[in-house]
């Protein structure tokens, strides 16, 4: 007989609330130092998260259906089998809306060229670090929509 699959708690919250929370086999994501997954009985973390993608799998039970979360930055906590991701922006995958996506994309690109032009270090990282959040979501988006 097959063991059963084991699954955790994977919730990510925001100061505007709870955006996710799900149970699952596992949950990737890019922190500060590099890629990271944990699996069940994953021994206690807590680590700094970089701009980028939350990638929950969910298991046999959903036919392994994964879910697309795009964080700009935040921390992720895990201890007795409950992932908790705090981040101060979190978006689901399905509520992205792309057309937003891609014009804070071009804002972006737009004020770093103006930035450089203008030798203004503090504005070309304000503007290097929107380009990234929302290359993230276009990012995020695209995996939902076009696996």
């Amino acid at each position: 007989m097959a063991e059963p699959e084991k699954l955790f708690q994977i919730k990510i919250v925001t100061p505007n609330g709870l955006i996710y929370s799900h149970r699952g086999s596992s949950v990737s994501m890019r922190a500060v130092d590099g890629d990271r997954q944990i699996l069940y009985n994953h021994m206690p973390i807590l680590t700094p998260l970089a701009i980028g993608e939350i990638r929950v799998k969910r298991g046999a039970e959903m036919d392994h259906k994964v879910d697309y979360i795009a964080v700009s930055g935040g921390i992720i906590a895990f201890a007795d089998n409950v992932a908790t991701i705090i981040a101060d922006n979190a978006e689901r995958a399905r509520n992205i809306d792309l057309t937003r996506a891609e014009a804070a994309k071009q804002r972006a690109e737009a004020h770093i060229k103006e930035a450089k032009e203008k030798h203004d270090q503090q504005s070309l990282q304000r503007a290097e670090l929107a380009l990234q959040r929302a290359v993230t979501r276009i990012r995020v988006y695209d995996a939902l929509h076009h696996k």
